[in-house]
Protein backbone atom coordinates (compact mmCIF):
# COMPACT_ATOMS: atom_id res chain seq x y z
CA UNK A 1 0.00 0.00 0.00
CA UNK A 2 1.74 3.59 -1.08
CA UNK A 3 1.37 6.24 1.40
CA UNK A 4 0.15 9.52 -0.25
CA UNK A 5 2.52 12.30 0.52
CA UNK A 6 1.84 14.74 3.23
CA UNK A 7 2.75 18.07 2.84
CA UNK A 8 3.07 20.63 4.63
CA UNK A 9 3.78 24.30 4.83
CA UNK A 10 4.94 26.87 8.09
CA UNK A 11 3.53 30.02 8.28
CA UNK A 12 4.59 31.47 10.90
CA UNK A 13 2.80 34.19 12.29
CA UNK A 14 5.53 34.88 15.35
CA UNK A 15 8.07 33.84 17.11
CA UNK A 16 5.58 32.44 19.10
CA UNK A 17 2.84 31.23 16.92
CA UNK A 18 3.31 29.20 13.70
CA UNK A 19 0.58 27.31 11.13
CA UNK A 20 1.26 24.69 9.79
CA UNK A 21 -0.89 23.75 6.46
CA UNK A 22 -1.13 20.26 5.36
CA UNK A 23 -1.89 18.30 2.75
CA UNK A 24 -4.54 16.36 4.10
CA UNK A 25 -7.26 17.27 6.85
CA UNK A 26 -6.33 15.55 10.00
CA UNK A 27 -9.59 16.79 11.77
CA UNK A 28 -12.91 16.79 10.46
CA UNK A 29 -15.17 18.35 12.46
CA UNK A 30 -14.41 22.04 14.13
CA UNK A 31 -11.83 22.63 16.07
CA UNK A 32 -9.72 20.76 18.83
CA UNK A 33 -7.75 23.15 21.19
CA UNK A 34 -5.17 22.13 23.47
CA UNK A 35 -3.91 23.89 26.09
CA UNK A 36 -1.44 21.40 27.70
CA UNK A 37 0.39 18.01 27.64
CA UNK A 38 -2.77 16.78 29.81
CA UNK A 39 -5.48 17.94 27.33
CA UNK A 40 -3.43 16.39 24.96
CA UNK A 41 -4.25 13.04 25.91
CA UNK A 42 -5.53 10.39 23.58
CA UNK A 43 -4.96 12.22 20.60
CA UNK A 44 -1.50 11.26 19.06
CA UNK A 45 -1.02 14.50 17.31
CA UNK A 46 -1.42 17.07 19.70
CA UNK A 47 0.78 14.27 22.27
CA UNK A 48 3.64 14.39 19.79
CA UNK A 49 3.79 17.90 19.23
CA UNK A 50 3.72 18.36 23.24
CA UNK A 51 6.41 16.13 23.45
CA UNK A 52 8.87 17.56 21.21
CA UNK A 53 12.47 18.07 23.43
CA UNK A 54 12.78 21.51 24.23
CA UNK A 55 10.25 22.53 22.02
CA UNK A 56 8.64 24.80 25.02
CA UNK A 57 4.76 24.27 23.21
CA UNK A 58 2.11 25.79 25.09
CA UNK A 59 -1.03 25.20 22.83
CA UNK A 60 -2.12 23.38 19.64
CA UNK A 61 -5.06 24.25 17.67
CA UNK A 62 -6.50 21.69 15.11
CA UNK A 63 -8.98 22.62 12.75
CA UNK A 64 -9.62 20.57 9.59
CA UNK A 65 -5.83 20.55 7.45
CA UNK A 66 -4.43 23.51 9.39
CA UNK A 67 -2.55 22.96 12.93
CA UNK A 68 -1.73 26.10 14.75
CA UNK A 69 1.47 25.70 17.40
CA UNK A 70 2.07 28.22 20.15
CA UNK A 71 5.63 27.94 22.22
CA UNK A 72 7.15 29.93 24.59
CA UNK A 73 10.59 29.46 24.15
CA UNK A 74 12.87 31.62 21.92
CA UNK A 75 13.36 29.37 19.09
CA UNK A 76 13.30 29.97 15.97
CA UNK A 77 10.24 28.22 13.63
CA UNK A 78 13.25 26.18 11.54
CA UNK A 79 14.50 24.48 14.82
CA UNK A 80 11.38 23.05 15.90
CA UNK A 81 9.22 23.34 12.85
CA UNK A 82 11.13 19.59 11.44
CA UNK A 83 9.89 18.26 14.59
CA UNK A 84 6.53 19.56 14.30
CA UNK A 85 6.46 18.46 10.62
CA UNK A 86 7.33 15.00 11.95
CA UNK A 87 4.29 14.44 14.42
CA UNK A 88 2.18 15.54 11.82
CA UNK A 89 3.51 12.91 8.92
CA UNK A 90 3.37 10.48 11.92
CA UNK A 91 0.27 11.48 13.21
CA UNK A 92 -1.60 11.08 9.81
CA UNK A 93 0.10 8.17 8.55
CA UNK A 94 -0.56 6.07 11.73
CA UNK A 95 -4.08 4.84 10.21
CA UNK A 96 -5.38 6.27 13.93
CA UNK A 97 -7.97 9.59 13.81
CA UNK A 98 -4.85 12.22 14.89
CA UNK A 99 -7.34 14.09 17.08
CA UNK A 100 -9.83 12.41 19.61
CA UNK A 101 -13.63 13.44 19.17
CA UNK A 102 -13.86 16.31 21.77
CA UNK A 103 -15.74 15.79 25.10
CA UNK A 104 -19.31 17.22 25.56
CA UNK A 105 -18.32 20.21 28.24
CA UNK A 106 -18.91 19.88 31.78
CA UNK A 107 -22.32 21.58 33.24
CA UNK A 108 -19.65 23.76 35.07
CA UNK A 109 -17.65 24.78 32.71
CA UNK A 110 -16.68 28.44 31.92
CA UNK A 111 -19.32 30.68 30.11
CA UNK A 112 -17.38 31.47 27.01
CA UNK A 113 -16.02 28.29 24.79
CA UNK A 114 -12.83 29.75 22.91
CA UNK A 115 -12.64 26.65 20.43
CA UNK A 116 -17.17 27.04 19.85
CA UNK A 117 -16.10 30.20 19.35
CA UNK A 118 -13.34 30.12 17.03
CA UNK A 119 -16.04 27.70 14.99
CA UNK A 120 -18.64 30.21 14.77
CA UNK A 121 -15.81 33.06 14.09
CA UNK A 122 -14.38 30.94 11.29
CA UNK A 123 -17.38 30.56 9.27
CA UNK A 124 -18.62 34.28 9.78
CA UNK A 125 -14.84 35.02 8.11
CA UNK A 126 -15.48 31.86 5.35
CA UNK A 127 -19.02 33.05 4.45
CA UNK A 128 -18.67 36.69 5.28
CA UNK A 129 -15.61 38.54 5.65
CA UNK A 130 -13.51 37.54 3.09
CA UNK A 131 -15.51 37.37 0.08
CA UNK A 132 -16.15 41.19 1.16
CA UNK A 133 -12.34 42.23 1.44
CA UNK A 134 -11.95 39.35 -1.34
CA UNK A 135 -13.29 42.01 -3.81
CA UNK A 136 -10.44 45.19 -2.50
CA UNK A 137 -7.82 41.72 -3.22
CA UNK A 138 -7.77 41.69 1.04
CA UNK A 139 -8.08 38.38 2.69
CA UNK A 140 -8.38 38.17 6.48
CA UNK A 141 -6.86 35.25 7.99
CA UNK A 142 -8.85 34.07 11.50
CA UNK A 143 -4.83 33.23 13.77
CA UNK A 144 -6.97 32.47 17.15
CA UNK A 145 -9.34 33.35 19.76
CA UNK A 146 -8.22 33.88 23.25
CA UNK A 147 -10.57 34.64 26.59
CA UNK A 148 -13.14 35.11 23.69
CA UNK A 149 -10.69 37.95 21.96
CA UNK A 150 -9.96 37.21 18.16
CA UNK A 151 -6.98 37.34 17.25
CA UNK A 152 -6.71 38.35 13.23
CA UNK A 153 -4.15 38.88 10.84
CA UNK A 154 -4.61 40.89 6.80
CA UNK A 155 -3.06 39.74 3.75
CA UNK A 156 -3.18 40.23 -0.08
CA UNK A 157 -4.33 43.76 -0.33
CA UNK A 158 -5.40 44.60 3.18
CA UNK A 159 -1.47 44.62 4.65
CA UNK A 160 -0.44 48.17 5.33
CA UNK A 161 -3.93 49.46 3.75
CA UNK A 162 -4.46 52.61 4.76
CA UNK A 163 -8.58 51.43 4.78
CA UNK A 164 -7.48 48.76 6.72
CA UNK A 165 -8.63 49.91 10.24
CA UNK A 166 -11.90 51.23 8.54
CA UNK A 167 -12.22 47.37 7.00
CA UNK A 168 -11.61 46.33 11.40
CA UNK A 169 -13.73 48.82 12.52
CA UNK A 170 -16.66 48.81 10.79
CA UNK A 171 -16.74 45.91 8.79
CA UNK A 172 -15.18 42.99 10.52
CA UNK A 173 -16.10 44.10 14.05
CA UNK A 174 -19.52 45.32 13.33
CA UNK A 175 -20.43 41.33 11.63
CA UNK A 176 -18.81 39.63 14.51
CA UNK A 177 -20.79 41.54 17.42
CA UNK A 178 -24.00 41.04 15.42
CA UNK A 179 -23.57 37.60 14.27
CA UNK A 180 -21.17 36.44 17.34
CA UNK A 181 -21.95 38.98 20.10
CA UNK A 182 -20.24 36.64 22.70
CA UNK A 183 -16.21 38.05 20.86
CA UNK A 184 -15.04 41.07 23.07
CA UNK A 185 -12.27 42.67 20.96
CA UNK A 186 -10.16 41.87 18.26
CA UNK A 187 -6.77 42.33 17.73
CA UNK A 188 -5.04 42.99 14.58
CA UNK A 189 -1.72 41.13 14.46
CA UNK A 190 -0.65 42.33 10.92
CA UNK A 191 2.29 44.06 10.47
CA UNK A 192 1.08 46.87 8.48
CA UNK A 193 4.91 47.49 7.69
CA UNK A 194 4.91 49.93 10.82
CA UNK A 195 5.58 46.88 13.47
CA UNK A 196 2.52 48.15 15.48
CA UNK A 197 -0.61 45.67 16.33
CA UNK A 198 -2.84 48.09 17.21
CA UNK A 199 -5.77 46.71 19.56
CA UNK A 200 -9.06 47.08 19.02
CA UNK A 201 -12.05 47.16 21.42
CA UNK A 202 -15.53 45.72 20.14
CA UNK A 203 -17.11 48.17 22.31
CA UNK A 204 -16.24 51.34 22.94
CA UNK A 205 -18.01 52.60 25.97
Amino acid sequence: MSQVEIRITAEPVDNHRCKFVVSQPLHASGVRRFASAEEAKGSPLAEAIFAIPAGGVTEVIVSGNIVTVVKDNPAPWQAVGKAVGAAIRAAAASGTPPVAAKAAPSPGAGAVDDDALYEQVAKVFDEQVNPMVARHGGRVELIDVQDAVVMLRMGGGCQGCGMADVTLRQGIEGMLSQLVPAVRGIVDITDHATGANPYFQASKK
